[in-house]
């Protein structure tokens, strides 16, 4: 089969994915570096979906009182102890799946949850259809049926893409029973991005 017009362009834009060793620091470390990356999704049968990473955040761990991992390990949580570049996806609110990328080696939960991307090509016409990270997951066809799985290799993959201008620092979003934790400022996004999920606060740094 002759590849379309979309998706020789996504191919060329795409490049190779981001290695393991991207993925094998800390979620602090991690998630700025993910601003800016391409998020692609091959469904069965279907064109490549693709966002471009504009605001993540970062958990860093059985120490940080807002990440799942709090509590240490259990059967729902089990994928944030997995290797380096896995995909932990659940569920919240019983109807929003989210999205996040596991980092550090095998057995150190950190993971970034991506919170917004901006669509790419005809994947969705307005810039702000995911911008959320419910919206995300549905408009790129990512569900519980991706956790666990790796993400150095289709259907799902994260390649390199154009820095941000700007990137702005603030605390997370919805972690105010995290106590000292709720204003660790480990949320980041490109500041010129319409894709974000939330307005405009905190500082704002080079990208």
């Amino acid at each position: 089969m002759v590849p379309d017009d979309h998706e020789t362009r996504i191919s060329t834009l795409l490049g190779a994915p981001l290695p393991e060793a991207f993925y094998r620091r800390s979620a602090d470390e991690v998630a700025p570096d993910l601003l800016g990356a391409y998020l692609a999704v091959r469904p069965a049968g279907e064109a490549p979906r693709v966002g471009r990473v504009v605001e993540v955040e970062a958990y860093v761990g059985e120490e940080d009182a807002a990440c799942h991992a709090y509590k240490g390990r259990t059967k729902r949580t089990a994928t944030l102890y997995g290797p380096a570049g896995t995909a932990y996806v659940y569920l919240v609110y019983g109807m929003h799946e989210l999205f996040n990328v596991v980092c550090q080696p095998e057995g150190v939960p950190h993971a970034v949850l991506v919170r917004a991307v901006e669509p790419v090509e005809r994947t969705g016409a307005d810039p702000r259809a995911a911008n959320g990270p419910g919206k995300l997951t549905r408009l790129l066809g990512i569900d519980r049926s991706h956790d666990g799985g790796s993400l150095l290799a289709p259907p799902i993959t994260l390649h390199a893409g154009p820095t941000p201008r700007r990137m702005v620092i603030t605390p997370r979003v919805g972690v105010a029973y995290s106590g000292r934790w709720a204003d660790a400022p480990l949320r980041y996004y490109d500041a010129d991005s319409p894709a974000v999920s939330r307005p405009p606060r905190g500082r704002v740094g080079s990208g």
